[in-house]
């Protein structure tokens, strides 16, 4: 059923954009349709995954939620309470003594079928223990309408190689690490957030917030989009290649 309503879309907003009007200029783009639109969205949870990565993009999906109806699921290899707190002490560089859980919903393997999956960053996206999830992504990603990454939750992604061929970001302070273990991805140096085709990518943490709002905003309409951002008190970046990070953290070819 999937399938056939991202189809319907895709065929409505093609004939859409070759039409012409009587003066021979094009036709507007169609308004978001919320039928059509997204109802059931994931968040892959695993150690020392990056708070902000969940529950910023989270705080506008909730706040979407209040206008139109939502399903949201955590989803790990285990039931267990999933834990900021990184597998070792070298994996803290920043000494933390504060952690936060987030338990999980439903495991990989009863996992409900899912419209949207957000996959975020963090130290645990370098963890040698991630071999299910990334077979469960890999098996997951056709079944979905779209796939958005925080941080470097592209370059898990990268692993799976669902990125080859493909242009997107990650995390600028981590970028020269990450992009070089996904030699195959199409890397943007200098973005805020990248789209190609059904797939959203973000820089670093915070930016998390602009992807998700302009996701919003591409789905469920601009007036969504900018209501909510207010309601948040957030001064969104509306521009994806606005990226001043790309040059604190002197990223090559920025």
């Amino acid at each position: 059923m999937k399938l056939s309503t991202a189809l319907t879309r895709a065929i409505s907003i093609a004939l859409l954009s070759l039409s012409k009007n009587v003066a021979g200029d094009q036709i507007p783009a169609p308004s978001p349709d919320p039928v059509l639109a997204p109802k059931t969205f994931g968040v892959l949870l695993f150690r020392a995954f990056e708070p902000l990565d969940i529950y910023g993009p989270l705080e506008a999906l909730s706040l979407l939620a209040s206008e139109t109806k939502l399903d949201l699921h955590f989803l790990a290899e285990t039931l267990d309470p999933v834990t900021t707190r990184p597998l070792m002490p070298s994996m803290n560089p920043f000494n933390s003594s504060f952690f936060v859980e987030i338990n999980p919903t439903h495991t990989l393997d009863n996992a409900p079928d899912l419209d949207v999956l957000i996959v975020p960053g963090g130290l645990g996206t370098r963890s040698p223990y991630l071999n299910n999830t990334l077979d469960w992504i890999a098996e997951t990603y056709p079944k979905l309408q779209y796939l958005i990454t925080i941080c470097t939750g592209s370059s898990l992604v990268a692993q799976t190689g669902i990125l080859d061929g493909r242009r997107a970001t990650t995390n600028k302070a981590a970028y020269v690490v990450e992009t070089a273990k996904s030699p195959n991805v199409d890397w943007v140096p200098r973005a805020r957030w990248v789209v190609d085709g059904n797939i959203w990518t973000s820089s670093g943490v915070s930016a998390g917030i602009d992807a998700t709002l302009a996701f919003i905003e591409e789905i469920y309409g601009a007036e969504n989009a900018t209501s909510i951002a207010n309601f948040m008190e957030y001064e969104r970046h509306t521009d994806p290649s606005w990226d001043p990070f790309a040059d604190i953290w002197d990223v090559p070819g920025a």
